[in-house]
This record gives C-alpha cells, structure tokens and sequence, in this order.
C-alpha cells in the first residue's frame, strides 16, 4: 500500500555548524576587545557548541534532571546530589576549555572578552551547566581576600580539570565554587540573614549554625557565605568537607523544583556547625562579597545574551527553510520585521554585555560598577518576550519540549530573578549614581562618544543627562523607566561605535524614536535596507 504520510516543507535539523564562525557580531566584538589570540580557542568550542552530539547532551541533561540522596544504604548521611552523565560531560567540556576561570589564568589582554565569548557560545548549547562555572568564576577575586585560603584553594579552583568527586579537596584535582547567600526571611535584603558564626579556636575559623534558602550548584566542594558574626555580617568559606577529613555541617534538606535550568541542582541547606573559614574583617562581608554578586551578574547579562542569540537563531533558521504562501516565512514582509526585531535585540545585548567585559579587562571599575546593573536590568528584563517571539515564528513545533526552544523559554527569566531581581538593580544604579558622582559622568560619556552619529541619540542623552543630574524625590519611583532609557542608549552607543553601521542605524531607528520604548517585535517593519542585517545575522 502506498504511504499516505510524506514530511514535507520542514527545516532540516539546526545541527553541526560552528557557533562562533556563523556570528559576525561575535566576532567583531572579540576583535574589538583585543582577544583575537583566543580566535583557534573560540573556534574550536564553537564547533563543539553546534555540534549534534553536544546538542544532545543538552537534551539529555535536561530530561534528566538531578536528584538528591539524603543517606547511603547503611543509613550514613552522605547529601549527594546524582547528575546524568550527560551534565559531567558538559562540565568537561566546558571547565576543559577555562570557562571557569580563563581571566584569572590567561596574562594576555582581553581575557574577560575571550571568556564572554566561551560563556555565550556555552549558554547557547545549554544553560544548566553555566551556574556552576560561573560561580566558581565569580568566586576568584573574593577567595583572593583571604591569602592563605587563596594559596590552598586557588591552584585547583583555577585548573581545567573537572572532577566531581565528593571528596575531600586534598583528593581532588580539580575544584569548583558555590555561593550560599540568600535566607528565608531577608532574600536580597542579606543584611537580614540570621546564620550565627562563632569563633572556633583559630584566628579565621568558625562554625556556621543556620539555614539557607537557596544554595545553588551544591554539589560544589566550597561556598561563599555571609553569617553574622560577634562583629556583624561576615564572608565566609565553607567547605563541603572539614580539615579532619569528615564531613561537615552541611545538610540538604531538599531539591527545588524549579521552572527551568533543571539540569542544574538547587538545594535548601541546613547548617550545623558547619567549620568555615573567614574572608576579609568581621563586619565586612557585603563589601568582600560584592566582589563575586558583582561578576555573577555580569555574567547574567552574557547567559541572556546568548539566550537570545540562539532564539534569534532557531527562528531565523527556521523561516529561511519554511515555506507559506508561495515564498520562504524569511521574505515576507511581516515576518522580515519580526526577525530583525530579534536580531538587533540579540546584537545591541551582546554589544553591551562584551562592553561590560573590556572594562573588566581595563580595570575601569566605574563603568564596571554601573554599566552592570543597568545591562543586567534591562537584558534579562528583555530576554523573555523576545525568546517568545522567536518561539511563535516557529509556530506550534517551537512549543514542543523536543524543541531547543521550550527549554530557552523556561530558562528566559532565571537571570532577570536571581542575583538581584529589576528592582534591586534599578535602585543599585541609582544608589551608584547617588554614592559615586564618578558613575554619572562614566554614563555620560559613553552616550556622548556616539551622540554625534546619530541625531536620535543625541536627543536622548540630553534627556538621560538632564534626569540623573537633576535628581528628585520622584525618581526612585520612575526608576525602572529611566534605567531602560539609558541601557537602550547605551546600546545604541556601543553599536554605532563598535557594531555594524547598518545593525546600529536600524537599532536606532527602532528603539529611539518618539515612543521612547520598544514597540512590541515586528511594529515597525523592516524597510529593504536592513534585509542584510538579517542575511549577515546568521
């Protein structure tokens, strides 16, 4: 008989290209951030990011996700958090290649640029497996307070070697870094947490009694922790395993069941005396670990970055194959809009998220202290509604799970939430602007060094400036307003300084114009001159 079911007019799979050779803007942003020796490195994990096996990878370690084992069968506490294999392959793959720790190792000029790049190709394969080495990434410059911890940690935390056995750190030769922060009863209000510390005998040593709330990646083998000791709230490490070799006051009390990033586990910890080891003075730990939140956040900003991107480019691969109504969903004019829509949003936040990274690289901690809460804001605030956008040019298949992009939209607003939601960026800004005039002017020049290419932008940095310097009682309440405002400008600045001419016009043309917000993807159109934008997008 024959076979009344023929697949026609679907896509072939988006599989086995290379990640970074197929993303101009990527490119161009490496270049401009002096990181072009990382080219045969990026090149390489690109290839590995697109390829099926890894793609793969990501399915699997999502399906599968982890679970924790309270004891071992003699009834011996053990909290044991169980991954598929496909997570420790991720882990290899990515802790292999210096994601981790790359601008702590790496002597030559724009490391932070070359791992933004590693860390944006690997969220694009699967986001999970992202948490953990950012945390241990972030985790650097603050262990770094502690130089005897530093001399015993650092060597293996710093190693592109993934080993994930629960073990003691002496048996390891490759470690990996948590954060423990958040309580119950303060969540980003940390100066609430109501963990105790007490002196334990040596000068640096305590034991931790409390409960944390979230303690994400817990199968790490140490965490930065804030506990209130004699001498007020103080930064700790804690390791999983004590001195002695036991194990320590470290309890899971369960996994969080979360909307997304499943592949990574979360867990509710209870403390019991747990030894920990102090950072920095008493009294001082929101100042010493302000250090990791402030790299975790930037690092927020580059995981929705590359969330977009691969929306951007599911849907653009999709309506370049999918035909209806005599032509590809990529010619009509509709669509067109839509897709460019997608696109300059996935390239104005890169150009903003790699800006980020070369002041990292210059030590330019006023730009870096500002430009982060603004680009974390408004990025991850972003993230959601387009990656939606790219779902529905896929139509009903994007909906399904064996989709890449059902796990992109559960995963969209993670990073608007944790390390600080929009409100607490918001005011973090205008703290910033209030405490460090410095951070005013850093805003301004960014936006004047392109104000004169583009009229549009001019006209709105006299706006921003006239706001943040004239300060008043009404502007904490139109907070969230205004730092859209400048994360948009300062996007349009990056791009016409540093993007493509056509990329930053059309950016310009659609995000400031007289409604002075974005219109909802696809509103104004794609006029023929921006169609190479999307042919050169991907």
């Amino acid at each position: 008989m024959p076979r009344s079911h023929e697949v026609t007019n679907q896509p072939p799979p988006l599989v086995d290209y290379n990640v970074y050779r197929q993303d101009a803007a990527l490119r161009t942003a490496v270049a401009h951030g002096g990181a072009t020796w990382a080219e045969d490195l990026l090149v390489e994990y690109g290839a590995v990011a697109g390829s099926s096996a890894a793609i793969q990878l990501g399915f699997q370690a999502n399906e599968n996700r982890p679970t924790l084992k309270t004891h071992d069968a003699y009834g011996h506490r053990i909290d044991f958090v169980e991954y598929h294999p496909a997570y420790h392959r991720l882990m290899e793959q990515a802790i292999g290649r210096g994601i981790h720790a790359l601008p702590w190792t790496e002597r030559s000029p724009g490391a932070h640029v070359a791992r933004a790049a590693l860390e944006y190709m690997q969220h694009q394969l699967e986001s999970g497996h992202g948490c953990p080495t950012t945390m241990t990434f972030a985790a650097i410059p603050t262990l770094r307070l502690a130089p005897a911890l530093a001399e015993t940690w650092l060597p293996k935390v710093t190693a592109e070697h993934y080993d994930p056995a629960d073990a003691p750190i002496e048996q390891k030769a490759g470690l990996t870094l948590g954060m423990a922060m958040t309580e119950k009863q303060g969540g980003s209000d940390v100066r609430a947490n109501s963990t105790r510390a007490e002196p334990a005998g040596a000068p640096d040593e305590y034991r931790l009694t409390g409960h944390k709330y979230f303690v994400s990646a817990p199968m790490s083998d140490g965490f930065v922790t804030l506990a209130q000791a004699p001498g007020g709230i103080t930064c700790f490490l804690m390791p999983r395993w004590r001195p002695d070799g036991g194990r320590n006051g470290f309890e899971m009390q369960r996994l969080k069941h979360k909307l997304g990033n499943v592949s990574n586990a979360s867990a509710e910890v209870e403390l019991y005396d747990a030894f920990a080891q102090r950072i920095g003075d008493e009294g001082r730990g929101i100042a010493n670990i302000i250090h990791m939140v402030a790299l975790t956040r930037f690092d927020c900003m580059i995981g929705s970055a590359a969330l977009l991107r691969q929306a951007t480019t599911q849907a653009l691969h999709h309506c370049r194959h999918r035909m209806a109504f005599g032509r590809s969903l990529a010619e009509q004019p509709v669509m067109r809009g839509v897709l460019l829509d997608l696109v300059v949003e996935s390239e104005a936040a890169l150009a903003l998220g790699m800006r980020v990274a070369r002041a990292l690289d210059a030590g330019e901690d006023t730009a870096t202290r500002i430009l982060t809460p603004v680009g974390k804001y408004h990025i991850c605030k972003r993230t959601p509604g387009m990656v939606f956008e790219a779902m529905e040019c896929v139509g009903g298949s994007g909906f399904m799970e064996d989709r890449m992009l059902a796990r992109l939209y559960r995963e969209a607003p993670v990073n608007a939430i944790w390390e600080g939601s929009g409100n607490v960026q918001c005011l973090d800004t205008l703290r910033a602007f209030a405490r460090w005039p410095e951070t005013v002017d850093c805003v301004l020049d960014e936006l004047r060094a392109a104000a004169t290419l583009d009229k549009r932008l001019d006209r709105e940095a006299r706006a921003i400036e006239k706001r943040i310097t004239n300060p008043d009682a009404a502007l904490e309440r139109e907070a969230r307003g205004w730092v859209e405002r400048i994360a948009i400008a300062l996007q349009a600045s990056v791009l016409l300084r540093f993007g493509a001419p056509l990329t930053a016009e059309a950016f310009c043309q659609m995000r400031l114009g007289t409604e002075r917000r974005p219109l909802l993807p696809g509103a104004a159109g794609c006029d023929d001159r921006f169609v190479e934008v999307l042919e050169r997008a991907f």
